[in-house]
């Protein structure tokens, strides 16, 4: 355990090229609020503007293709309108002096033929079909069992996230993180429950590690890699998904990615969820001696505790989910340690202002 230091969420940081004012980072989180044909609009420019004081914005998870498609109402970044859409927002976030990274996600099996192109089946690495519920247009349903991914095809999601990459970079946005967390394709190519495929990317971690060092790679080669992170969550049971041994497979991942010089590793700690559904609570800390990098660490963090990971080392910047969403100014909030907003959990997902944009600022004069 490193030695506490006076740095806490409100010292500036250094991350790839930006040198951010604070350490308090806009988590990603999915509102299901984008326009007709997945494309951003004013009322998404206008939420992320409202809170740019973070050190850092990451963006709700942003699909890289027709295929990558797995929930209703939430933004791509593959279409030219797309595109066009994210600029209203990074356009906006840098005129209220903020830094925004898009998130590039593919949801993989997470996702149901009724959101797919030509009602196709959704793909994974194996045929392997998730636990619950799908979220559709027309409501819950069972998800189905995906397509195996074949050998040639997984070239060409990797193609698919390098392109997602580049069009973020038209979108005007200051980096990407990759989505490699919480059951989507990355992480079901990672763990074990999901991939028992028995090519060149499954079987040895090694090889399940294969497909998200690729796609890194890709990535890495479009914006540089000081402006790439990579969202990780190794307790995680959320979308049915599970390793024999996390420990290993992410020890490794992370090892690994270490070598790349990556903007920053983004992990999650684990929920009370996933304790609760037979997950490995494994502490963020006990990644730090393999990453040299920064680390971005979410999960539940408050102030205190937020300021005590970050003092004694485990993390150098603090993600905040729920919080940011109720709390447009944040980071005022918690230097200044005053009362927060309370969360309406009913108006997460879908919808419009109510519950995205009409929350109130401390300070009643600056909401806007």
């Amino acid at each position: 355990m490193s030695q506490l230091t006076s740095t806490d969420l409100f010292s500036p940081v250094q991350l790839g090229p930006y040198n951010l004012p604070n350490r308090v980072v806009m988590a990603p989180m999915t509102r299901n609020r984008a326009g007709e044909g997945n494309v951003p609009t004013a009322l998404n420019a206008t939420y992320y503007a409202q809170r740019a004081t973070a050190g850092l914005i990451v963006t709700e998870g942003s699909q890289i293709s027709p295929q990558g498609f797995g929930y209703p109402a939430t933004p791509g970044i593959h279409s030219p309108e797309q595109i066009a859409g994210w600029q209203l927002v990074t356009d906006a976030v840098h005129s209220a002096g903020g830094r925004i990274f898009l998130q590039l996600w593919h949801t993989g099996r997470i996702s149901h033929p009724s959101l797919q192109p030509d009602g196709a089946l959704p793909v994974a690495p194996s045929a392997i079909a998730p636990a619950g519920n799908a979220t559709t247009y027309t409501g819950s349903q069972p998800f189905v069992t995906p397509r195996a991914l074949e050998l040639a095809e997984i070239l060409d999601v990797v193609e698919q996230f390098r392109q997602g990459a580049k069009n973020a970079l038209v979108a005007g946005f200051d980096g990407v993180e990759i989505h490699g967390a919480f059951g989507y394709l990355i992480d079901q190519f990672l763990q074990d429950g999901t991939n028992q495929r028995t090519d060149a990317y499954g079987g040895s971690i090694e090889n399940r590690a294969r497909f998200l060092l690729e796609v890194t790679e890709a990535v890495c080669g479009i914006w540089g890699a000081n402006r790439v992170g990579i969202k990780l969550s190794p307790s995680n049971t959320f979308n049915d998904i599970r390793d024999s041994d996390p420990e290993a497979i992410f020890s490794y991942a992370i090892a690994t990615l270490d070598h790349f010089g990556l903007g920053y590793l983004h992990l999650m700690a684990a929920s009370a969820a996933d304790i609760r559904h037979g997950g490995k609570p494994i502490p963020v800390s006990e990644f730090r001696s393999l990453y040299a990098g920064t680390i971005i660490a979410n999960g539940g963090f408050d102030r205190e505790t937020g300021n005590t990971a970050i003092a004694k080392g485990d993390a150098d910047l603090v993600s905040f989910g729920i919080l940011f969403l109720a709390n447009p100014d944040l980071p005022k909030r918690l230097r200044l340690n005053t009362p927060l907003n309370p969360a309406d959990r009913h108006t997460f997902y879908g919808g419009g202002e109510k519950g995205y944009t009409d929350y109130p600022f401390l300070d009643a004069t600056t909401v806007n």
